[in-house]
Formats: structure tokens, C-alpha cells, sequence
């Protein structure tokens, strides 16, 4: 295998828009300085026309304008099923073991895998990068959210938080399967994922460089809150002690204030979100 032989796992579902869509595909294969040499699209259930249309002609290779000359598949389910189970399907449609994620809406920078790629093939099982957000206008200086960057640092935040932006992350996909794959968990199918990769002892890092521009819609702290977030927020950490990630003391301390978290409303929630955030996870782009 040589450097480049890697895939890109992108899932879709009725909720996304063309133009957001169209935006980061692009951002993740013509436009890298590295490019994949496959993408795996997978339609959660019927998708937008414009963005089945379109998936429809890059399939046949109609689209190499915006993709460049990569092998494009495109998995389609009847109905939606969720993200975790849309993502294990999309995982057994890569030709690679080494797999990069990417959202619907976000933006992979041209630089994103000429880093990461040569780090995972060094012996890496996880990687992901530093993030920054913005809402419409992709010039806006949003906040940039930066990850624990060393293992050691990884495993010492794991028991109380993700230390890993999903849309940022490359991974080994033998690694993902050696360790069930995805679970269902409302919003949260990634943290329970990666806490279990980092418990297996599969190697991990963050580069501390914004690899992706995240964006933030006007739900996103909404979705954060709520009765069902909190039931799912319950199930992980009875996961978590259940499986040793963390001791029952942790566990206690989570329910208490991460359970919290769920339940205040949501502008409340946007402001603890973004000020604590500001104060350890966050850096203005200026310092």
C-alpha cells in the first residue's frame, strides 16, 4: 500500500442540504492536497433529489469535475436507520483500512490528510485534529476547539468527555471492528466508540492544527438537551462503568453534571457550552 490509499466515509440523510453537501465533498476529495482514492456515500434512508442526482452521476464517474478520478460508491438504505448503524454498513463498503470521516455540511481543509494520513500509517489507529465552527459564511472567525493532543492526555479527559471531534477523525477500520464498531446512542455514537478504542489500548493522538470547519446550525445546542438526551446520556455512562472506562466515583460525578447538562435550557446550555469551552477547550483564532 502507498501513501493515498485511504478512504472517506461520508453518510447523508433527508435533513441535509445540496449546496452544504456538494461543499464537502468537495473540500475532502478534489480539493485535497492528498486526495482518497474512494469515496463511500451512504443514504440514511431517502436523501435530498439534488444530492441522490448527483450521487447517481458521480457513481458512473460523471462527476470527476467536483471529485476528482476516485472510485466512488454509493450505499443506499431503504429507510433510515440511524448513524451508528448507517456508519458500520458504510465501513464494510471500504475498500481501505484506513478510513477518514466527514460530515455532510463540514469543510475538510486541502491540508487535512496530506497530515493525518502519514501519521496513521506511521502506527496511529486514531487521529483527529482541532475544529473550528462557523454558521453560514465560511469566513466567520469562529471558535476554534482544540483537542488533547497525546495519548497520555486522551486517556486522563476520557472519563468525562470526548477528546475527539467526530467530523476530524481518520481511523483504521480494523481497529473500529476490533471493538464491536458503532453503537447506536443518540448523538453520542462516537464518544462510546472512541472511549472504547482508547481502553483497547489502540494507539491515538490530535494534531493540534484545524484540519476541519465545523458547522454549527441554529439546533445544535438544542439537540444537546432534553429527556431522550439524558436517557442517552444515563446508558452511556452505565456503559462506561459497566465496562471499566470509568470507576463508580466518575460515574456519580458524570450522571451529576454532565446529566444536568441535559436538562437546563438550552440557551443556558449554549452559554456554559461556549464559555467553558473558552476557558479549557477553546482558543480564539487571535491567540
Amino acid at each position: 500500500m502507498t501513501v493515498g490509499d485511504f478512504s472517506v466515509l461520508l453518510p447523508v440523510y433527508a435533513g441535509d442540504q445540496p449546496e452544504f453537501f456538494f461543499r464537502a465533498v468537495s473540500s475532502a476529495t478534489r480539493q485535497q492536497e492528498l486526495s482518497p482514492k474512494q469515496l463511500v456515500v451512504v443514504c440514511d434512508g431517502p436523501v435530498d433529489e439534488g444530492i441522490s442526482d448527483f450521487l447517481h452521476q458521480a457513481s458512473r464517474g460523471e462527476k470527476s469535475d467536483v471529485l476528482g478520478h476516485i472510485d466512488v460508491r454509493v450505499v443506499r438504505l431503504k429507510h433510515n436507520m440511524g448513524l451508528a448503524n448507517a456508519l458500520n454498513i458504510g465501513l464494510a463498503h471500504c475498500s481501505h483500512d484506513i478510513v477518514a470521516r466527514v460530515d455532510a455540511d463540514d469543510i475538510s481543509l486541502p491540508q487535512r490528510f496530506a497530515i493525518q494520513i502519514p501519521l496513521i500509517e506511521g502506527g496511529l489507529g486514531l487521529l483527529g485534529s482541532a475544529i473550528q465552527e462557523f454558521s453560514d459564511d465560511e469566513a466567520e472567525a469562529g471558535l476554534v476547539r482544540s483537542m488533547p493532543t497525546s495519548e497520555e492526555e486522551i486517556r486522563r479527559v476520557i472519563s468525562y468527555r470526548s477528546p475527539f471531534a467526530h467530523p476530524s477523525v481518520v481511523y483504521r477500520k480494523s481497529a473500529v471492528e476490533s471493538v464491536g464498531g458503532y453503537e447506536h446512542l443518540q448523538l453520542m455514537e462516537d464518544y462510546l466508540l472512541f472511549a472504547r478504542m482508547v481502553a483497547a489500548g489502540i494507539p491515538c493522538a490530535n494534531v493540534p492544527e484545524v484540519l476541519v470547519r465545523y458547522r454549527v446550525g441554529s439546533g445544535a445546542y438544542k439537540r444537546r438537551g432534553g429527556a431522550q438526551m439524558l436517557r442517552s446520556e444515563i446508558r452511556l455512562q452505565n456503559l462506561f462503568l459497566s465496562e471499566g472506562i470509568v470507576s463508580k466515583a466518575q460515574y456519580s460525578r458524570n450522571l451529576a453534571i454532565r446529566g444536568a447538562y441535559r436538562l437546563i435550557p438550552t440557551q443556558l446550555r449554549q452559554t456554559l457550552y461556549r464559555g467553558v469551552g473558552k476557558l479549557r477547550w477553546f482558543v480564539s483564532k487571535d491567540q
